[in-house]
């Protein structure tokens, strides 16, 4: 009963260590009383919605935390709205809910109990945690035949932006940008489109967010690279090697 009585105290104490108390004043981030970030808000619709960028202390830009209307509700939850998060240091991307009653609030306490801030820049191993423990995948759809191939040959980018893997399997299309994402859709031949990407970082990009039009799927896909490219000059797309990355991935997946 005393080794019992012992290990509840020890796990209580341990539990009380590790809770961490974030405290948000003057746009300033503080946890167990250390300042981590400050927060910039920038008001949308009249001030009903808001974005929100995140510094490091020394002013060193970390996060944009951009809105995004093109998900489709969920159903089961009112009280909430999608944001995109940029994570600028890391080329990583994830997609989270905040409350609509508490959209600031919010931003701050995900960042605050995440511990991804480490002094001017990120931990891109805690991003990727936060991504995946408190990130989320919203849904929509539609059905398609893709076309039939000897999938051994490789798979080719042209410059007219159609793919090939032997024959024209598909095209991509660059649709802008915002922030420091870049957004592209991903076609069949007869026009449909099957995927929809955005990324940060451009040849660099370590994660890009999909959705597949097939199975309703939003997700964050990540696409590790270890070599950094300084530099790319391509007839093709200025962010070629990504492109081909994600191409790989969608085919491998038969979403291609």
């Amino acid at each position: 009963m005393k080794t019992v009585f012992t290990f509840v105290l020890i796990l209580g104490i341990n539990m009380f260590l590790s809770a961490q108390k974030v405290d948000y004043k003057n746009n300033i981030i503080a946890v167990d009383g250390n300042k981590i970030g400050k927060v910039e808000v920038q008001k949308q619709n009249f001030g009903l919605t808001k974005n929100f960028n995140l510094y490091s202390i020394d002013g060193e830009k970390l996060i944009i935390a951009v809105l995004s209307t093109e998900f489709e509700g969920d159903k089961n939850d009112n009280t909430s709205m999608y944001y995109r998060f940029t994570f600028l240091p890391t080329n990583q991307v994830g997609i989270f809910k905040l409350s609509t009653l508490g959209m600031e609030k919010g931003f701050v306490n995900l960042i605050g109990k995440g511990g991804i801030i480490d002094g001017n820049t990120l931990n891109a191993n805690k991003v990727t945690e936060l991504i995946a423990s408190k990130g989320v995948s919203p849904r929509t759809a539609v059905n398609y035949t893709l076309v039939a191939r000897n999938r051994n040959w490789p798979i080719e980018l042209r410059e007219n932006k159609s793919i090939e893997q032997g024959e024209t399997i598909g095209f991509f299309n660059y649709t802008g940008s915002m922030g420091s994402q870049d957004a592209y859709e991903f076609f069949i031949p007869g026009g449909i489109m099957v995927a929809k990407v955005s990324f940060a970082g451009g040849n660099n990009a370590q994660n890009f967010e999909l959705f597949t039009a097939s199975d309703k799927v939003r997700r964050v896909v990540p696409i590790p690279q270890k070599d950094k490219v300084t530099s790319l000059s391509s007839s093709i797309d200025p962010n070629l090697l990504t492109l081909k990355r994600i191409t790989a991935w969608l085919v491998q997946n038969n979403y291609l």
